[in-house]
């Protein structure tokens, strides 16, 4: 993993420096603006630093010790490459109440702070004879993954992580430490892909997922998103036919977004459907939630992916963050031979753990997207916070 910081009058220049010089994988970890201190403010403005990341494979990195990045695609598109990437740092920012938020954050804070003391105190405690084999390093990584464990990451994820953390003997600092695991978490959890407008029209957003995890709710807040925020022409199709209030319930929502909604029962009618919006933006499409137990009752939603595979479409695997993991990894073979899905999770303000995102996420390589944290439509969603989440992951469990 090669990390870097890089200043700039903007955060644009600093973004494409540090595209140039570590490729377009580069993640960006913080962005923050510096104000000169002392008798330097009077003179100097404030400038722009940003810390970015890249996982490369072990046989490359020599290679990228020794010599300079050689120029590529992206430098000569690297204007709009740094554009796109401040959007997605602007859409990415939850959407979620300030203030909610910030007490949010300055808890999980306060408890990295916890755990930085709690560091401090047990490698100055060393009269337990459990602790005297082990080096100051060691107590300091043994500590992290006991939080990591206690926090629901399984225990071979967690090793993964601490693994790849430095071992070449140097004594480290425990700030160093912990920045390492923590941008190894951000990294792990990868970039975001959320709902994308294209001109290749109507692009259909599906909904997947087991009963009870809230799909039609995170419909009818992406839909208010779309439809008031964003202006789109938007449509909604349901073949939750199951339930008795999931039609009524998805009904409502439309009426109140004035955007129209049709009911469909097989894999023709959603074709016909299909093309009376055939001008619309976005179509979302709710399906019946189906238990991972049940083989045969997946075979509709399959039926309904396959009668518009020509159709531009997404895909979201929609699950409970309070979803015990064992039940989550069947879900997710259930839907295997769905391919090029995103996941969404849901509830995350019900469980004090969210371990769970990111074992899910190393399991199957799909991409996060959107989290939601209540009920309120359309206010209680947001882009997946990768930065959140590692807090929360290292910081403790509520």
């Amino acid at each position: 993993m090669i990390i870097k910081k890089y200043q700039a009058a903007t955060e644009m220049e600093a973004i494409m420096k540090a595209k140039e010089e570590l490729g377009k994988d580069a993640v960006i970890m913080n962005v923050k603006t510096v104000k000169p201190k002392g008798l330097q403010r009077l003179f100097k403005k404030n400038y722009v630093e940003i810390t970015a990341a890249v996982d490369e494979p072990s046989e490359t990195k020599k290679e990228y010790r020794t010599q300079k990045t050689a120029k590529s695609d992206f430098e000569k598109g690297k204007e709009q490459t740094a554009i796109s990437m401040i959007d997605n740092s602007e859409q990415n920012q939850p959407e979620q109440n300030h203030s909610d938020k910030e007490v949010r954050t300055s808890a999980i804070e306060e408890r990295l702070d916890n755990l930085a003391q709690l560091l401090e105190r047990q490698m100055k405690d060393s009269q337990e004879e459990e602790e005297q084999n082990l080096d100051q390093n060691s107590k300091m990584v043994k500590l992290i993954f006991d939080q990591l464990l206690n926090n629901e990451v399984t225990e071979e994820n967690a090793k993964e992580i601490m693994s790849e953390i430095d071992d070449s003997g140097s004594r480290l600092q425990l700030d160093d430490l912990l920045a390492s695991v923590y941008q190894k978490i951000v990294l792990k959890l990868g970039q975001m892909k959320t709902i994308e407008l294209s001109e290749d029209k109507p692009k259909l957003v599906f909904f997947i997922g087991p009963t009870g995890v809230g799909k039609t709710t995170t419909i009818a807040k992406l839909a208010s998103k779309y439809k008031l925020e964003k202006k789109c022409k938007l449509a909604i199709i349901t073949a939750d036919t199951y339930r008795v209030a999931a039609v009524e319930q998805i009904r409502t929502y439309a009426n109140i977004l004035s955007v129209p909604i049709d009911v469909v029962y097989n894999a023709e009618e959603i074709k016909k459907s299909i093309e009376k919006y055939k001008d619309y933006d976005l179509i979302f499409v709710d399906t019946a939630g189906r238990s991972h137990k049940n083989t045969e009752q997946q075979g509709d939603v399959k039926n309904l992916l396959e009668a518009v595979r020509d159709f531009n479409q997404e895909i979201y695997l929609v699950v409970s963050a309070t979803t015990k993991y064992r039940d989550l990894v069947k879900i997710t073979q259930t839907y295997s031979d769905i391919t090029n899905y995103r996941l969404l999770f849901t509830k995350i303000d019900e469980t004090g753990a969210l371990g769970n995102i990111l074992n899910i996420r190393m399991l199957t390589k799909e991409p996060l997207s959107y989290t939601t944290f209540g009920q309120n439509v359309p206010d209680d969603i947001s882009v997946t916070d990768a930065q959140f989440i590692a807090k929360q992951l290292l910081g403790g469990s509520e």
